[in-house]
């Protein structure tokens, strides 16, 4: 499975650059300031390292020979080959990089200033940790870059010094993804954390990459605007992190994914050339929109620094349903009940079975169930709208239909915002619930709707008891939150839930 989504990304990289070059090699013609052969250069090490990684044979043309690898990468593409699909395998430092010394901490703090350049283990520890403690790295040295030209100057220098680097925002992932594998230099975006504007008529926000999910909810809430993102973790996440990871999250089903909200990013790459491609309209057909190459590389090609967003206008009606469903079907047809007849207002769909509800009910304090039964699923239904009285009377007019037909077997739709944060508490709570449960192993996994359901069925039947088999997630987008909960981390149990070995 890695290998092949490496050869996907190389594919789709290596044609892109090549079909660019080809049309335009020898031309004034640029992208974002970047001549074609400037671009071509810039990403070449992307293609190279994939290469090196997964002892890929991929054709690559001869202009791209001869560079050497960049020292962001090491981070990514061991990582992968170290946990893809759960299962720890033993591998070794690459001798390509370097150790860093005393002249190397010398450089950063004249760069950095003191302050910025960390060595303390205490404050290294949370950084070294993923969000579950399940990975840790070994890192002795953090920094915290306050501008572009200073995380230029840093990927510049480790670049020339063949240091391993690892771009970290909030550090709320559930798959390790912004810790070390090794002893890799952290660059955290935590200080770059400035909104640079907003156009009050367009929506368009244009901010720093460390900036804070939920402050920038609170920032926008004030002007009359919406984030078209929304998680759990937004108390902690980066914007950053967020782009580099393509996070979906509980509105994606209304405003769809960052692909199409973010307009333009400014990225650093391994060797310090800074992209930029921070445009600001939503329609721009100059070229190719090489911004989608770093939407979810997760910092393997670069340090995203800048980001512009479309935010859509704030809505003043907000009412939310919590219903319960006997079977999985019952919540796809659910589904497509809603979309009829609250399209224009639909803003979420979430569904959580049974397992997840016992779990946040025994392990979340403060969670109660808004129902008087237990069912074996439950949905989430958020409507945003214009009209208060509107939006409420269509959605009680939907639920009231949805009981007489069977659909539903029970529901509740919130009265005030006490309801609707406790609603949303026991979706969005569900993460914490299961790390208090035991050893987790977690999937987020986009299937086909009619057969989403049908792998936690699977792998409950596999795995038996003592595990417990979650399943969750975003109906409304087809995306599966699968996580296994056991009383300690087994390697039986992770070679089960690669699924092919079972």
């Amino acid at each position: 499975m890695a290998k092949r989504k490496a050869y996907s990304l190389l594919w789709r990289t290596s044609r892109c650059l090549s079909n660019y070059h080809s049309l335009h090699s020898g031309s004034p013609h640029s992208i974002r300031r970047f001549s074609s052969g400037s671009v071509f250069r810039l990403l070449t090490p992307c293609i190279e390292q994939l290469r090196k990684n997964y002892q890929l044979s991929f054709p690559i043309s001869s202009e791209c020979a001869g560079v050497l690898p960049n020292a962001v990468f090491q981070r990514s593409f061991n990582l992968r080959s170290r946990f893809y699909g759960s299962t720890a395998t033993l591998i070794q430092r690459s001798p390509l990089f370097s150790e860093v010394n005393s002249d190397d901490v010398s450089y950063f703090k004249s760069v950095l200033g003191e302050n910025n350049v960390i060595q303390d283990e205490d404050r290294l520890q949370p950084a070294n940790t993923d969000w579950m403690h399940k990975y840790k790295g070994s890192s002795k040295l953090l920094l915290l870059p306050r501008s572009t030209e200073e995380v230029s100057h840093v990927m510049r220098y480790c670049n020339s010094r063949h240091l391993a680097v690892v771009p970290q925002g909030g550090n709320t992932g559930l798959v390790g993804g912004s810790v070390p594998v090794f002893d890799e230099v952290i660059i955290n975006m935590s200080l770059m954390n400035k909104i640079i504007s907003l156009d009050k008529v367009s929506g368009i926000l244009v901010c720093e990459a460390g900036c804070i999910l939920e402050n920038l909810e609170s920032f926008l809430d004030d002007e009359g605007f919406v984030m078209p993102l929304d998680l759990g973790a937004k108390g902690s996440c980066q914007i950053g992190g967020n782009v580099s990871t393509n996070a979906g999250g509980l509105r994606l089903v209304r405003y769809g994914s960052l692909h199409g909200n973010v307009l333009g990013l400014e990225v650093v790459l391994a060797n310090g050339t800074v992209m930029d491609m921070l445009g600001t309209l939503r329609k721009d057909n100059t070229g190719y929109d090489l911004k989608h190459l770093f939407i979810g590389s997760e910092g393997s090609l670069g340090v995203v620094t800048k980001v512009s967003i479309l935010t859509p206008t704030k809505l003043s009606a907000t009412n939310v349903a919590f219903l319960a469903c006997n079977d999985y079907l019952s919540c796809q047809r659910l589904l497509l009940e809603a979309k009829r007849k609250l399209g224009e207002v639909l803003s979420a769909f979430e569904f959580l079975d049974n397992h997840a509800m016992d779990v946040v009910l025994n392990k979340l304090e403060g969670a109660r169930n808004p129902l008087p039964g237990m069912y074996n699923f439950y949905v989430l239904i958020e409507t945003t709208g214009s009209d208060e009285s509107y939006d409420r009377e269509k959605l009680e007019k939907f639920l009231f239909g949805l009981m007489e037909g069977g659909l539903v077997s029970d529901g509740v739709i919130a009265q005030d915002i006490n309801q609707v944060s406790s609603f949303w508490r026991i979706r969005e709570g569900i993460p914490e619930a299961l790390m208090k449960s035991g050893a987790v192993y977690k999937y987020d996994l986009s299937l086909p709707l009619e057969k989403m359901y049908d792998l936690v069925e699977e792998m409950r039947t596999q795995l038996g008891h003592p595990a417990n088999v979650v399943g969750y997630g975003h109906l409304g987008d087809g995306n599966l939150h699968l996580n296994i909960t056991y009383p300690q981390y087994d390697d039986a149990v992770s070679s089960c839930s690669n699924w092919r070995h079972c």
